[in-house]
């Protein structure tokens, strides 16, 4: 991938950073050297007669650069020289041998400015060689190209590998996932240019194929569907099982052993890469025997826990840690500036991003990828067959800052270099590598429900229900005119949540006695999840108007909401939407209530009602397809989790040597079809690596998931 040659541009760039560095590390030597002068009596960096502070700074950088330069030039023939000599007494002619090179550097120094007696010159040598070292590493382990020279060296592979070196030696593939950067938001990248990397391979021939997600457009449904080939009954990110009593919650490690272990049983295999594979930075392990940063994985106990030991196996290299520390710093004073910026500009939308936040980001963005992308070039380096790992830095930012923005493109220009930095390194693999790149979803942009109608979705849901609201929902409804077409709406619908239902002939309907119940109210980015946990069954449309007879049309009615699906005694599931739109699920098509949210609507609706864990009430947020807004149930100004413009298109972008995802005029729909393509990537590259025949036991299958201890419950069940 990619060509691997510097053009002249990149030839500059790169002796401008090395310039660069040795300016600073010459700089901090130089103030070092003037410390040590001021605190040793017995060094020296003026004449006699003493000289001004600007003389006596020249002098120290003319002695810091000729040091510098004979430790450079002078210091590897000498330990070349000295290979023979027993290690004890070579460790005790290092600190003579560097003692006497700056003792010449001092000689080097017109009219005799710099003087040392040998004991003190030992000591500023000792102390001039860390603090240049030191420098010298937190320089260049922050940049790209002396860390890819430094896995070089490591590996013992300082060229890139040639055609003869690998005869009849097959391919593997890297699958890098770009967690939530959506179709559209790649082909806006490559087109403004924040992406060469991608966009050259663009050029070179990649196919790059949209895809639609589920109704569920989230990481937990779609990794699932992707690395085992099933995300059957995952309605949302978050759900509630009524006949467990448990709350699943797809980024809890308790809840993503669970869901991996059900995907198992379903189809009988362990996964995308249960042949020599790498799982790297995922939810799930796709049946990976290497492992680093798996959610699923983080539900066992003990010290055999290979996930997390991928931090420090990677913080175990001081130049790793030096590397991330410096980039982690940083990250956290980039967001708290852009936080700052945004507020004094009073841009809209916006949620709070105080708090532990930057840290959360700088983590997401900086300690995750670093771990990721190591362990990545780690696995190329090794020729593993098949490794896929997921970059999740967009998506965080996105949901915070927005998916389109100033804040976003510098992630995306940070993610391209990470793709540059990980194609180049499998230039040196011992096997050649086809690199894939895909998402996993979009991110739609859009205030919240809370901002944009001054409640949430729990308030209305309460208040449909007869349960006590906050004082300031109460306000809204009492609130009059002056406000838009929208916000009338809203309050209409708020009215009649209140206990003022509306009988056909639209006078105020009797209130009817509603037994307690407390609903228990989910939100996954746009899609809202209504249960009702003291009733052990999915609630018809039917039961659920006689206890709260204000609740369905309240949610369906109000202008925020895009349609509500509910089961049905009579009808077995129908949609609702304003206006009294009713719509059987059995009779339910892209037109109609759905025709807003595009082609697919219908069928993931319906694929969606029928698992079992569906919710009580399934509730989408509207979507505006001339804005392409929507409005989330959380804190999330770009969203995803349900239908509504670009979070439910991401990319599959491939080599051209791997065959077409999908025919001429064909969809890619789906993450199992996704899982389909991918499983005969590999096929095509290696023979096959998942299973042909489901052939393990249930018992089998589940000995393939990565847990041998015992699992950790999830917090707040």
């Amino acid at each position: 991938m990619g060509d691997g040659r510097w053009g002249g541009a990149d030839r500059w760039r790169s002796a401008g950073r090395a310039l660069g560095r040795v300016i600073v590390v010459w700089a901090v030597s130089t103030l070092t050297m003037l410390v040590l002068a001021g605190l040793l009596p017995d060094f020296e960096l003026q004449s006699t007669g003493g000289d001004t502070f600007t003389r006596t700074a020249l002098t120290a950088a003319a002695a810091a650069g000729a040091f510098g330069l004979l430790s450079a030039l002078v210091w590897p023939v000498i330990v070349r020289g000295l290979l023979l000599v027993p290690a004890l007494v070579l460790g005790l002619l290092v600190f003579f041998l560097n003692g006497s090179m700056l003792l010449v550097a001092l000689w080097l120094i017109p009219d005799g400015r710099g003087t040392a007696n040998p004991e003190t010159a030992v000591v500023v040598a000792a102390v001039m060689s860390a603090v240049a070292s030191a420098t010298s590493t937190a320089l260049a382990v922050r940049d790209d190209d002396a860390y890819r020279r430094r896995i070089y060296r490591l590996t013992g592979r300082t060229r890139p590998r040639g055609p003869d070196e690998v005869p009849g030696q097959v391919p593997g593939t890297v699958f890098l996932q770009l967690d939530g950067v959506g179709h559209y938001v790649l082909r806006r990248a490559v087109a403004d240019g924040l992406m060469p990397t991608v966009a050259s391979w663009i050029d070179a021939g990649h196919r790059l194929t949209p895809w639609r997600t589920d109704w569920s457009s989230q990481t937990g449904a779609s990794q699932l569907g992707i690395l085992h080939g099933s995300n059957e009954d995952v309605p949302a990110f978050r759900w509630y099982e009524k006949d467990t009593g448990r709350l699943m919650v797809s980024n809890r490690p308790a809840s993503a052993v669970e869901l991996q272990r059900r995907a198992v049983h379903r189809t009988g295999d362990g996964g995308l890469l249960t042949v020599d594979g790498a799982s790297r930075g995922n939810l799930f392990s796709g049946g990976a025997d290497q492992l680093a940063l798996v959610l699923s994985m983080a539900a066992r106990r003990g010290p055999r826990n290979r996930s997390r030991a991928g931090y420090f196996a990677y913080f175990s290299d001081p130049a790793n840690a030096v590397r991330t520390a410096g980039s982690l710093v940083a990250e956290c004073g980039r967001e708290m500036f852009q936080s700052t910026r945004a507020l004094l500009r009073r841009e809209t939308p916006r949620v709070s991003r105080g708090g532990t936040y930057p840290f959360v980001r700088a983590f997401a963005t900086v300690v995750e990828r670093d771990v990721v992308v190591s362990a990545v070039m780690g696995d190329m380096l090794a020729g593993r067959t098949a490794v896929y790992a997921d970059l999740v830095a967009y998506d965080e930012v996105a949901h915070h800052s927005g998916p389109h923005g100033r804040d976003t493109d510098q992630v995306l220009r940070r993610l391209d270099r990470s793709i540059a930095l990980i194609a180049t390194v499998a230039e040196h693999a011992p096997r050649p590598y086809r690199i894939v790149l895909l998402s996993d979803h979009g991110q739609s942009p859009g205030e919240t429900f809370e901002g944009a109608y001054g409640l949430t979705l729990k308030d209305l849901v309460r208040a449909g229900c007869g349960l006590p609201v906050p004082r300031r929902v109460r306000r809204i409804r009492t609130e009059s005119g002056g406000g838009s077409e929208a916000r009338d709406a809203a309050r209409d619908a708020l009215r009649l949540a209140l206990h003022r239902p509306v009988d056909e002939t639209g006078e105020t309907a009797k209130e009817l006695p509603a037994r307690p119940s407390e609903p228990l109210v989910l939100a996954s980015g746009n899609l809202g999840l209504i249960s009702f946990p003291d009733v052990p069954h999915r609630m018809t449309r039917e039961e659920i108007d006689r206890r709260h007879p204000a609740l369905l049309r309240a949610l369906a009615h109000h202008p925020g909401i895009g349609f509500v699906l509910v089961a049905s005694a009579e009808h077995g599931s129908v949609v609702l939407a304003r206006d009294g739109v009713e719509v059987p699920v059995a009779d339910l098509d892209d037109g109609g209530p759905l025709a807003v949210f595009g082609r697919g609507a219908a069928r993931a609706v319906r694929r969606t009602d029928g698992f079992p864990h569906v919710a009580d009430i399934m509730v989408n947020s509207m979507y505006d397809p001339a804005t392409g807004t929507v409005h989330a149930f959380e804190e999330q100004i770009g969203s995803h989790g349900g239908l509504g413009g670009e979070q439910s298109h991401p990319f599959l972008l491939s080599p051209p040597e791997l065959s077409p995802p999908v025919g001429p005029g064909e969809e890619l729909v789906g993450a199992e079809q996704v899982h389909r393509v991918l499983r005969r990537w590999l096929r095509e590259c290696s023979g096959p690596q998942v299973p042909l025949e489901i052939s393990p036991s249930t018992d089998e299958s589940e000995s393939l998931l990565p847990v041998d201890g015992p699992v950790t419950q999830d917090k707040n069940r």
